[in-house]
């Protein structure tokens, strides 16, 4: 369900409004000033990316940025680069084990496994 943002053209006012049917825009008035006359806006948009896309990416000798440390999807990223280009299969346990180290990055020293 799209979320639109507008701009009232009448007393300059931004607004989002949530849109069903393109009807809907049509009835659109500016919660402001009651104003008909709007202009859809262009939002900002968030692309996210696969695991796939992620590792294809990452560049292991390249310098990250501090914000790249502090993401737990980011946990074993340099371990499946290396096997992947090595062509060694890491297996399931590897999998499941990084998943709970990207959802629970303490587990690892509650972990006995």
């Amino acid at each position: 369900m799209p979320i639109y943002e507008y701009h009232c053209l009448g007393c300059k006012c931004e607004f989002q409004k949530l849109i069903l049917k393109k009807e809907e825009e049509n009835e659109l008035s500016c919660p402001k000033c009651g104003g008909r006359e709007t202009k859809r806006l262009i939002s900002r948009v968030a692309y996210h990316l696969s695991e796939g896309d992620r590792l294809a990416s990452f560049d292991p000798g390249a310098r990250q940025a501090d914000s790249f440390y502090s993401d737990s999807r980011n946990i074993g990223l340099a371990a499946q680069k290396r096997a992947k280009e090595m062509g060694v299969d890491l297996g399931k346990g590897f999998s499941e084990k990084l998943e709970r180290l990207r959802t629970d990055p303490g587990s690892v020293f509650n972990d006995n496994d």
